[in-house]
Order: C-alpha cells, then sequence, then structure tokens
C-alpha cells in the first residue's frame, strides 16, 4: 500500500501500545451465511488471515450440525489449518463439543454464555446458571488438557427481549466463568446498542470486582455505528485484546437485531492512525476481504475495504 492509502499516525496518551486482533471470520463471521462456503474456501480463508498478520484465528465451532449447518465440517476444516504458526480458538457448546476438538488437538477452547436469561433460553435452551453449570466441567477438562480456555458473554450491554443489561448483572456472570477457570473473557455487545460510556463503566465495575483488563476482550457489533468508537473506550481503560472479523462478516442467528461485527480492516485503519502496533498488513488483509466477498458474491460490508479498493482502482 502506498503512503496515501494510510492514515496519519497521531499517537493518544493513555493508550495500550500494541493491541492482539482476535480474528472471528471463519467461526462468527461465517456462521452467519444463509448458504454453506465450501470448506476448501474456509481453509484458504484462514491461511489469507494468518499470511496477513493475525495471530489469533477464530477457525470454526464443534456444535452440533442441527444448531449451525454452516459449520458442520468442523473435523474437516480443523486438520486442514492445524498446522498454521497462529493461534486456532475454537467454539465448543458442551463436553461432546470439546471431545471433538481435543480430539483433533485443538489447544484454544471457548465457550459462550449469555448475561441475560432471555438469550441464553433462546440460545442453550437453559437458564443463565443452569448454562454456567453446564460449562463448568467443560472448562475443568479443557484446563486440565492443557487448553486455554475464553470465555465469551453475550448481551452485556443489551438485549432485544429485556432491554438494557444492568452492570452488575454482567458482572456477576463475568466472575462466574472466571472463577471456574476462564483464562480470558470476550464481552460481546451482541446486539450493537453499547455507547462509550457503558463501555467504560462495565469495565471499571469488572476491574473494582477483580476482572482486570487484561483478561478481557472486546466484541462490538456495529448496528448503530459505534464499534470503533466502543473500542476506543475500551482501549482508554487498558483492554488490549479486540475481537473483529474481516470484511465486517456475521452476526448473530439468534438475535434478529444484530448486524455485523467490527470489521477488522476498520480496526486495523483506527489502530495505525493512533500508533498502535497491531502486526495486521492492512493491505493483504483488504486483499482476502475482497476475494472472501467474491467467494460470496456479494461486496465487503467494511468501509475501510470498499474506500481501499475504490483507491486502488483509480
Amino acid at each position: 500500500m502506498t503512503t496515501r492509502e494510510l492514515p496519519m499516525t497521531v499517537p493518544s496518551e493513555g493508550l495500550p501500545a500494541r493491541v492482539r486482533i482476535h480474528e472471528v471470520g471463519p467461526r462468527d463471521g461465517l456462521q452467519n451465511e444463509k448458504g454453506t462456503v465450501p470448506t476448501a474456501v474456509k481453509a484458504e480463508f484462514v491461511r489469507r488471515l494468518a499470511a496477513a498478520g493475525l495471530t489469533t484465528i477464530e477457525a470454526t465451532s464443534f456444535v452440533h450440525p442441527e444448531w449451525v449447518p454452516q459449520l458442520a465440517d468442523a473435523e474437516q476444516l480443523f486438520p486442514l489449518v492445524a498446522g498454521l504458526p497462529v493461534a486456532l480458538p475454537v467454539l465448543v457448546p458442551n463436553e461432546r463439543g470439546l471431545d471433538r476438538a481435543l480430539s483433533l488437538g485443538a489447544s484454544r477452547i471457548a465457550v459462550f454464555a449469555s448475561a441475560t436469561e432471555s438469550f441464553a433460553k433462546a440460545n442453550l435452551n437453559r437458564t443463565v446458571d443452569e448454562a454456567l453449570a453446564m460449562f463448568e466441567p467443560v472448562v475443568a477438562r479443557a484446563r486440565a488438557a492443557g487448553a486455554h480456555v475464553r470465555g465469551y458473554l453475550s448481551m452485556c450491554f443489551g438485549d432485544p427481549w429485556e432491554g438494557p443489561v444492568p452492570v452488575p448483572q454482567v458482572v456477576r456472570v463475568c466472575k462466574a466463568l472466571t472463577d471456574m477457570g476462564c483464562d480470558e473473557l470476550s464481552l460481546g455487545d451482541t446486539i450493537g446498542v453499547a455507547t462509550p460510556g457503558h463501555v467504560g463503566a462495565l469495565l471499571t465495575a469488572l476491574a473494582g470486582a477483580g476482572v482486570p483488563a487484561p483478561v478481557i476482550g472486546v466484541h462490538f457489533h456495529d448496528t448503530y455505528g459505534q464499534a470503533l468508537a466502543n473500542t476506543y473506550a475500551a482501549l482508554q481503560h487498558g483492554v488490549t485484546t479486540v475481537d473483529a472479523s474481516a470484511g465486517g462478516l456475521g452476526g448473530c442467528p439468534y438475535a434478529r437485531s444484530a448486524t455485523g461485527n467490527l470489521a477488522t480492516e476498520d480496526l486495523v485503519w483506527m489502530l495505525r492512525g493512533l500508533g498502535i502496533d497491531s502486526g495486521v498488513d492492512l493491505g493483504r488483509l483488504t486483499a482476502t476481504s475482497v476475494w472472501m466477498a467474491g467467494q460470496l458474491g456479494r461486496p465487503s460490508p467494511s468501509r475501510t475495504v470498499r474506500a481501499l479498493s475504490q483507491q486502488q482502482e483509480q
């Protein structure tokens, strides 16, 4: 990429020097597709993301095929990418999913909890506490096998059935996940209703409850155009792990009002402008998202992908 195609770097005080991007496109992005993407295309997507400099790429989910048919090929996909020199987390819903993942050598496991009763019922057909009880042996067994465990927590800021989610309610479930042994949490704004002040209030409350910023990642959706502003607020509070999806792919199949994830390219553009290192080659990443958009038969929703692609065509 030329200098003309990159933002001017103007560092801001109080922000981290480096951010680790947790790329969720191959899992969270593709699980929301109406059609099924061929396994070979998924594997090539992961390879291209790794070549662009992403070091954590969520590969797939070991859920029952009836739940998420788009990811039914987990057993076929994971061996195709397992040799890449990157971290490849996989989502597991229960002990059976954990068995499938561990049998293929997965060393980074994620479980998916909810901060609200309504979404826990819709997503897992359990109460919040019943879901936590189900995850406890999963986390324990994963840790015993030497795996790193991430705890996703959805509906941290708002729920389509319950409305705004009280901060103490989210803190309680976060504490439960860390107490059971999760190494890392990902705070999900599943329907994209968070604003920077709300983000700051939750992170401050978590720190006060003994859940510090270094173990927290943030996962924002851009429903109301707030994902980058919310990410900036999280950086101001010491968060250094940000979830994003190449090309802005994805949403949530169990929450109709959820639109796409924060686009990785949009995040990298902001980080570059702030002088924050992510290790990602924006040109190669953009090319990857353009390629994937072609495989899906539609343009990328990422503003940065569109802008850079137009510049290169001129």
